[in-house]
């Protein structure tokens, strides 16, 4: 196995045993994304020089027998909407093109106090406002199964990385599906925690009560590792919540003997692509075969789901992008004819269509007059889903579905529909409008020889249970352990 196809454990048990130097693992990286980015483009930016400058100091830590921290050495890519000092982070916006944040996300803060290496800020829709990393103000991520399609979003970058081995594993953010769709679009592991697990200080905001910042990895052990590290209270998180992090890794292997397994009739409907619906079948017969019992269950509300969602997101988010006016911070139209004429320009020029079509949007159900027709009746309606979910756990212990209707789809394919786009993530958005975890793990193939994902949900901090679910889907069979074909120079091969 080539040093770059490794997971993350295997590379860190190597690294303390002084196998490896930790600059043989970073120069190993530079490498392959010099060699496989131009094909890829998944980073908008890569931190070469400080990711050299980081590996010479832990390797120093190491011959001087100093302790070193959980990810020491590990090369982590995070998504650009994710503060890193000294660094840009962009939000893949024209607006925020040249912004270097002043201070470290409390997911980076632990990323760097565990001695993991910041290799670079990945690519995503703007202001993760997307499903296929199309909408990007600065390049289109392409999938690396198969160059032609697109890497699902917002997290696509990040997914694409990880795929493609640019990065052990990566940072993303999950408001309606941005992690769990694009890891099932690339055949990678990718996880929503808890509404509350993992600390939002430093994630440019977009919908305040659905994001959540979530790990994608080659496997599911890695993802234990990357979600040990980031999650935790922050008291400058209003919202994260005061829960001891159980050890993930601890009986990870402990099996699903007993386990009941629901199955929403909802989300095996009209619309669900054959090769996605053969794949879950399979999926079950495993987990039947391994002492869990299949159980049918109904989540009535879901129909409503995608309707709330982009009720309540665009709302939220017409509200936190009413700080980029060109006053503090990011770009200013160079010629305006007073405040307002500033205002407009600045905001025409530094936000791409879909940002401005979701702020018109929001705007719009937020107004006086619509206010109670729209957003406040998404809301009750959005209680109801959560309502169901509290209900169908009184039941099963988890519930598998899709992680998306549909393996990845061809670039440009759906950029003319917003609303068919909108439907990529009508399986991932439920989750996070009742703020509970969720896991996409790869369990298939499509025709086209393109990855499938499978869905796992369980009840609020349940993260330590679903990954033990996950992980014995994953020991059973080698869908995560397949490797697209790339274009890669001679020295890669």
């Amino acid at each position: 196995m080539r040093l770059f196809e490794s997971t993350t454990l295997q590379i860190k048990e190597k690294i303390l045993a002084r196998e490896l130097r930790v600059s043989e693992v970073i120069e190993c990286f530079i490498e392959r994304i010099k060699s496989v980015e131009p094909d890829i483009q998944a980073y908008i930016t890569v931190n070469e020089a400080a990711a050299i400058k980081k590996a010479v100091e832990i390797d120093k830590k190491i011959e001087n027998a100093e302790k070193v921290g959980f990810l020491a050495g590990i090369p982590v890519a995070v998504k650009d909407n994710i503060c890193t000092k000294s660094l840009s982070t962009t939000c893949a916006s024209k607006i925020l093109k040249n912004f270097i944040s002043p201070y470290d996300a409390f997911v980076v803060k632990r990323l760097k106090e565990e001695d993991a290496v910041i290799i670079g800020k990945t690519n995503l829709d703007e202001f993760a406002m997307g499903s296929s990393t199309e909408n990007s103000g600065y390049k289109i991520t392409r999938n690396p199964w198969n160059p032609e399609y697109v890497p699902g979003g917002s997290s696509g970058g990040s997914a694409a990385a990880v795929a493609a081995d640019l990065s052990l594993m990566a940072l993303g953010s999950d408001t309606g599906g941005s992690v769990r769709q694009p890891a099932a679009l690339c055949g990678v592991v990718g996880v929503k925690p808890t509404y509350g697990r993992v600390s939002r200080y430093g994630l440019v905001a977009f919908g305040s009560s659905l994001d959540q910042i979530g790990t994608l990895t080659k496997d599911v052990k890695d993802a234990a590792v990357l979600l040990q590290v980031i999650a935790g209270h922050d008291s400058r998180d209003s919202t994260s919540m005061k829960i001891t992090v159980p050890d993930y890794l601890h009986e990870i292997d402990s099996g699903v003997n007993s386990l009941r397994i629901g199955i929403p009739k909802e989300y095996f409907a009209a619309g669900l692509n054959p090769d996605v619906h053969e794949a879950l079948k399979g999926t079950l017969k495993i987990y039947e075969k391994l002492g869990a019992r299949i159980i049918d269950i109904s989540l009535p509300h879901t129909e409503y789901a995608v309707s709330v969602y982009y009720i309540v997101a665009n709302a939220e988010a017409s509200s936190n992008l009413a700080r980029y006016d060109g006053v503090r911070y990011g770009h200013r139209a160079s010629r305006s004819n007073g405040i307002i004429d500033m205002y407009c320009r600045t905001r025409s020029e530094g936000f791409g269509n879909e940002v401005k079509r979701r702020i018109m949007l929001g705007n719009y159900a937020l107004s006086s007059g619509y206010y109670d027709a729209y957003y406040l009746k998404a809301s009750k309606v959005r209680n109801l889903i959560k309502i169901d979910f509290d209900m169908a756990f009184e039941k099963v212990d988890c519930i598998i579905c899709p992680t998306s209707p549909v393996p990845g789809f061809k670039i440009g394919e759906r950029a003319k529909n917003p609303l068919e786009m909108y439907l990529s993530d009508i399986y991932t958005i439920p989750a996070n409008l009742a703020g509970i975890p969720a896991i996409s793990i790869p369990c298939g193939f499509s025709k086209e020889g393109l990855p499938i994902g499978m869905q796992i949900l369980a009840k609020h901090f349940e993260e330590k249970k679903l990954l033990q679910i996950a992980y014995a889907f994953e020991r059973e069979t080698d869908f995560h352990a397949k490797k697209p074909v790339l274009k890669v120079s001679s020295a890669q091969r």
